[in-house]
């Protein structure tokens, strides 16, 4: 491996590339923004869509096959992300992305008035979570060019750390309108977020890229694949990196339905304290998020990586047999601060690491791998918890997540970033 591909983030000044801090810059600003309220939205629906189909049927194995259903198509409009990023406009493709999802959601409240419509949501969640992945995938591939290289760790840090406290606020309002109108018009604040979002992507002005910054047109698009894969696969980090990602993903895709129903049906509480809850942990996130440039740079990537999984699991492991309130906030905070540090960590590794004109389709490759099984997980963690009990499925999903992080002292992950 070389030096390059080993070091992560070293310790960098407190300037972006144009010369001035991060929170100065206009264009990181407005950027910032938009994807803050983006997750607004999206904290909004994580709430409000569990909820209407808790509410219309009771199971959460029916929550489960909703996420599976949503988690299927992400992974399936991850196959091609990559390619239609590297080609077109990324700004344009972004501000589309917003839009599309405004008026899917928008549609939610719209025909719920006339009664709950479970096949609504089976239609709108699926093309919502593919054009997210366009977005997210889209998202990651700008943050280099509007901050630099040596800046990604800070940036991405900051980003999750603002999106995390929208997390707070969004399960926390979720959860009242919810409680007070419905999950129904949760929904509808959820489409409005993205309108809001759309808007400050007009103000963004990204870097022209270059030619030899855009994939070329005139190869097929199975070639396209081929070469994001290919790239993953011969990076050893990378390679390590997104095998044990496929498998936490796995485990830990259904762990917001199992923490609803857990919340509802074992212990017996309202809509409220389920959003309040997640608030909680959401604060988790924000933790997470603000310390990460500090750790990667003290411990490097491999320990930190390592570590926050590690956490993870013993979190999700403790999750089930929590009986009072206070518990699964403390655990899901604990859980959510370690998902931050891993997610950013290796985030920024990608960003750094992988040449421009590739970022888009190698970040489309990772993400396809990584949640390749991630919907079928869902669905049986959550058939399971309804079948055994959440204790007993939390316990053992939480330790083979536990057991994720001890694999990776077996990989070059864990002597990645240091020098």
């Amino acid at each position: 491996m070389t030096n390059r591909a080993r070091r992560v983030v070293p310790a960098a000044p407190e300037r972006t590339a144009d010369g001035r801090p991060l929170w100065r810059q206009r264009d990181f600003g407005f950027f910032w923004l938009a994807q803050t309220l983006s997750v607004l939205g999206d904290s909004f629906s994580l709430i409000a869509l569990p909820l209407l189909v808790l509410q219309a049927t009771g199971s959460v194995a029916r929550m489960g096959l909703l996420t599976g259903v949503g988690g299927a198509a992400m992974v399936l409009a991850a196959v091609f992300a990559g390619v239609v990023v590297d080609r077109v406009d990324r700004r344009k493709l972004l501000i589309a992305c917003d839009l599309v999802r405004m008026v899917l959601y928008g549609l939610v409240p719209l025909v719920w008035l006339a009664g709950p419509r479970l096949w609504l949501l089976y239609v709108v969640l699926p093309l919502c979570e593919a054009v997210g992945m366009l977005f997210a995938v889209g998202y990651v591939t700008v943050v280099r060019g509007l901050v630099g290289t040596g800046r990604i760790t800070e940036a991405n840090g900051r980003l999750n750390a603002t999106a995390a406290v929208a997390g707070v606020l969004g399960p926390l309002g979720a959860g009242l309108v919810a409680a007070w109108a419905g999950p129904a018009n949760a929904v509808a604040v959820d489409a409005a977020s993205y309108a809001v979002s759309a808007a400050c992507l007009l103000l963004v002005r990204l870097r022209e890229r270059a030619g030899d910054d855009r994939a070329p047109k005139d190869t097929s698009v199975w070639r396209d694949l081929r070469t994001g894969i290919s790239y993953l696969v011969r990076h050893p980090v990378l390679r390590s990196l997104t095998g044990l990602l496929a498998v936490f993903s796995f485990l830990s895709l259904g762990i917001n339905d199992l923490l609803i129903y857990h919340l509802k049906h074992d212990l017996g509480h309202d809509d409220g304290t389920v959003g309040t809850v997640l608030a909680v942990g959401a604060v988790g996130t924000i933790t997470g998020a603000l310390l990460v440039a500090r750790l990667v740079r003290r411990l490097g990537f491999g320990p930190t990586w390592i570590g926050a999984t590690a956490v993870c699991g013993l979190a999700f492991a403790g999750l089930g047999w929590a009986r009072t309130v206070p518990a699964v906030a403390a655990l899901s905070a604990a859980y959510l601060a370690c998902v931050g540090v891993a997610g950013t960590c290796s985030m920024s590794l990608r960003q750094e690491i992988t040449p421009e004109p590739l970022l888009g389709r190698v970040t489309s490759a990772h993400w396809t791998l990584q949640y390749s099984v991630a919907p079928v997980g869902a669905a049986a963690l959550t058939w399971a918890a309804e079948r055994y009990g959440t204790a007993h499925v939390a316990a053992l999903a939480g330790a083979c997540c536990a057991l994720v992080a001890l694999a990776g002292l077996c990989t070059p992950i864990r002597g990645a970033g240091r020098t």
